[in-house]
């Protein structure tokens, strides 16, 4: 009984944010395009999951204990809202929806060597769920950070039924030793508390099943990616080959499995929220607004890193509200950013856990290795510079401009991490690049494949143009 109420109980928040984004207007969440429904479905996950969050910080707030019915009764009863909302509106016919997502599944619309392809690599991506979904049901949470950092504050708020502050050990000794500690008490509380939502569901701890969330992360990413690679244009095969491009890398399949850290939610919502507002920028949908400041505000509220990750899409929306002069802004407000980095190193400041200092000491050999050696991203950063090298022509146009400064923008990022912080010392033995580099590999992924198809069209056009005798 208690497993049948986690899963209903977890199936709330991805049923509340899919009935909210099925109640937006049509194209900015739920249209007839096709993609739309992997697309809904995909950020309905993460929408509902982070306004779970907020609700359970509301309750502690206002001094009410979590309990199944305190937290999900007011989501139920919002998703009902909304799907009747939705309903009334036209924008929830249930039939279309599941008959255009089976016709999807089976590929009706591929024929020959592409319909094998898909079903193949459909069946490949299914498998892998499969395995990782056993993976995270069977093992019990994982040292480190998992183990140390996050779950601590979800197994103590889970017992008390309420959020208690965390305090530095220095501040916890001083007062005796009342209240709690981790080895980082200030790390945000919305991953801790999809661990007590899953907690409370099944009323007792478990150090497996509280990782589930983990799981339908992963499932509904790849929904969303597959969702807005079909409506910019790609046909069924080619979204889905661009969806097993990003969640096939290693590292990402490996938070998956070895869940509890928050770097996999947090790349799913830095993602999604520069993809929501790529399509505000094209379609200017309040609808993608309104998701793309959700998303990154989640951002915020997952790691603290995500104040930076939320600044590396500043120059992409400045290029795209300003487009006669938005690019050279952008490259403008990289040159302060770089300049404003060398003042803020001079000061030896600590900022957001770690020390920048001037000296230039980037860990050259560990990045190669993490990046062009070891097995952790296939061959993503090959790809990369590939397409960079091959579609340069294409990498400013207007459909890849905002997308590409967000790429330059999380790149430099990471750049000044590793060179000029402390961050570099966990270069070298692999702990922290390939976790950082996370948040921002999706995103790559999916500008490298729509730089691939920019280049490939203008190649198209270059061969077929006649051509002019001398």
């Amino acid at each position: 009984m208690d497993i049948l109420r986690l899963v209903l109980g977890l199936a709330l928040p991805w049923l509340l944010g899919a009935a909210l984004l099925r109640a937006l207007p049509p194209r900015a969440a739920a249209g007839d395009d096709p993609g739309s429904i992997a697309w809904t479905l995909g950020c309905g996950w993460f929408a509902g999951a982070f306004l779970l969050t907020l609700w359970m910080r509301a309750l502690s707030w206002a001094g009410v204990k979590f309990g199944v019915v305190a937290i999900g009764a007011p989501l139920a009863a919002v998703a009902a809202l909304a799907g009747w909302f939705a309903w009334r509106h036209g924008h929830g016919r249930l039939a279309l929806p599941i008959r255009d997502a089976l016709r999807a599944i089976a590929a009706a619309d591929l024929a020959g060597w592409k319909r094998v392809v898909w079903l193949a690599l459909l069946g490949w991506l299914a498998f892998r769920f499969a395995l990782l979904l056993a993976e995270v049901i069977w093992r019990p949470l994982y040292p480190w950070d998992a183990w140390s950092h996050w779950a601590t504050k979800a197994r103590v708020w889970f017992e008390l039924k309420s959020i208690v502050p965390f305090v530095a050990a220095p501040e916890w000794l001083q007062q005796g030793n009342l209240g709690y500690t981790d080895y980082n008490p200030h790390y945000p509380a919305t991953v801790p508390l999809l661990q007590v939502w899953a907690a409370t569901l099944l009323g007792r701890w478990d150090d497996a099943l509280v990782n589930l969330p983990w799981w339908l992360c992963g499932v509904a990413f790849a929904l969303a990616i597959h969702g807005f690679l079909a409506q910019r244009g790609f046909d069924a095969l080619w979204a889905l080959i661009g969806t097993w491009l990003v969640v096939s890398l290693p590292i990402l399949d490996a938070h998956v499995a070895l869940a509890g850290y928050a770097d996999l939610p947090m790349a799913a919502y830095l993602t999604l929220a520069v993809l929501a507002g790529l399509r505000w920028i094209e379609e200017r949908r309040w609808g993608d607004a309104a998701l793309m400041l959700l998303f990154a505000t989640a951002c915020i509220l997952v790691k603290n890193p995500g104040k930076i990750w939320v600044l590396v899409m500043v120059p992409a929306a400045v290029a795209a509200l300003l487009p006669r002069h938005g690019l050279r802004v952008a490259f403008a407000g990289f040159g302060v950013a770089i300049a404003l980095f060398v003042v803020l190193a001079r000061l030896d400041l600590v900022l957001l856990g770690y020390r920048l200092h001037l000296e230039f000491d980037l860990p050259w050999r560990g990045l190669v290795d993490a990046y062009f050696a070891f097995g952790n991203w296939h061959l993503l950063w090959y790809g990369a510079i590939a397409a960079a090298l091959l579609g340069w022509r294409q990498l400013f146009s207007k459909e890849l401009a905002p997308l590409t400064i967000v790429v330059a923008a999380g790149l430099l990022f990471l750049f000044f991490g590793f060179a000029f912080t402390n961050a570099r010392l966990w270069v070298e033995d692999q702990s922290t690049v390939n976790r950082a580099t996370l948040h921002l590999a999706p995103l790559v992924a999916v500008w490298m494949v729509l730089v691939m198809r920019a280049w490939a069209a203008q190649s198209q056009r270059a061969v077929a143009a006649p051509r002019v005798p001398a």
